[in-house]
């Protein structure tokens, strides 16, 4: 019988929360001076949102909320605020998935594209209306352009790497339910 990878959500969960913390621990390190260069891309936002619209059920909204509400409070961000909406804007494209599974790549990369401005928008605009400092409208952007960029390479190695693939139409799970 041939060796199948682990596809229980669980698993799923546990390597992401296992790559939040490795992408923690890279973005906490301390390396000196690091003004002159542009924020790097969100990898935690790409990995959920790709992995919610391929396979929803590999990982839950609490995982999610619990993740990046951990991110924000270690990297001194107004607690919880990015964390809802990540949350938001996962459970937005969850629910779009049936309609996404039968889209091509790029029209899938329009959509969370489109996801992942109004989440940097409602973002700033949110910091804005409550007064707190935060970086310039230059910078923000960089980190969303470079978060949008680097969502295909994502969705590659979780496609190729980690076997996160859209169910294909008709395809049932080990106890015969639809996917």
């Amino acid at each position: 019988m041939a060796e199948q990878r682990p596809t229980h959500p669980l698993w799923f969960t546990a390597l992401f929360v296992t790559l939040a913390a490795v992408s923690l621990f890279i973005r906490m390190l301390p390396l000196g001076e690091r003004d002159w260069l542009v924020p790097g891309p969100d990898l935690l936002l790409c990995f959920a949102l790709a992995w919610v619209v391929r396979r929803p059920d590999y990982l839950s909204a609490p995982a999610i909320a619990l993740v990046v509400f951990v991110e924000d409070i270690l990297l001194m961000r107004p607690p919880g605020l990015w964390a809802v909406l990540v949350l938001l804007g996962s459970e937005f494209l969850r629910r779009r998935t049936a309609l996404l599974r039968g889209l091509n790549f790029w029209f899938e990369y329009l959509i969370v594209g489109g996801t992942m401005l109004a989440l940097f928008l409602a973002n700033r605009m949110i910091l804005a209306i409550v007064m707190v400092p935060q970086p310039s409208f230059g910078l923000s952007f960089g980190q969303f352009l470079g978060t949008l960029l680097i969502y295909p390479a994502v969705v590659a190695v979780s496609h190729y790497l980690l076997q996160v693939r859209k169910p294909a139409t008709g395809e049932v799970d080990a106890l015969g339910q639809k996917l």
